[in-house]
């Protein structure tokens, strides 16, 4: 399995936070499975990959040339794929993994975790997505998404394909059983 991981190339201000990337990394290697991510040595990034490659694990990280310019990249995983943009990056690591979490992050995590959801959602993968929920990080937009289904604005099948874990073994264990939902189609119908 190669698991696709978005967070923040920052830390955050808890250590909780840190500490949940370490976690997730040793996690995905205990099960054997590979990290797909951004291709970065800072922050939450850096945390998940070197995690993963202190256990012994595979790391694929997926870099646009202008992050290696600003000496970002980092430069000791299994696979660094350098490419041209942040859609060929996005596009790669979406090819290579079979399923994606977003650890907590700024607004590029929520970004890759929105525009993979709504691929799921329209039916161009059936991958699982989720988060990793550290210390309720994202319960708010948890809650508003809920609001988003009851005022009819997205509908409740969609808004269950997201898998909501506090615990990065529970997540693994959900993601190696994940059975791709039956989505009702309502691209021809309009209705969303």
């Amino acid at each position: 399995m190669r698991l696709c991981v978005f967070c923040g190339s920052n830390e955050g201000f808890r250590p909780e936070y840190r500490n949940a990337a370490v976690a997730l990394g040793t996690t995905i290697a205990a099960h054997d499975a590979a990290l797909v991510y951004g291709g970065s040595k800072v922050g939450l990034m850096g945390a998940v990959a070197d995690a993963v490659l202190a256990a012994g694990g595979t790391v694929i990280g997926i870099i646009p040339q202008a992050l290696v310019d600003k000496e970002v990249a980092h430069h000791g995983l299994t696979e660094l794929h350098i490419v041209g943009s942040m859609h060929e990056r996005k596009a790669k690591m979406a090819d290579m993994a079979e399923g994606f979490v977003a650890l907590p992050g700024g607004i590029g995590t929520l970004e890759e975790l929105f525009e993979i959801w709504t691929w799921a959602q329209l039916g161009y993968h059936g991958k699982p997505v989720g988060v990793l929920d550290i210390a309720g990080f994202y319960g708010k937009l948890l809650a508003f998404l809920d609001h988003q289904a009851e005022e009819g604005f997205m509908r409740q099948e969609h808004r269950d394909m997201l898998i909501v874990e506090d615990d990065p073994e529970r997540l693994i264990q959900r993601y190696r059983s994940y059975q791709p939902p039956t989505i009702t189609k309502w691209i021809k119908s309009g209705q969303r």
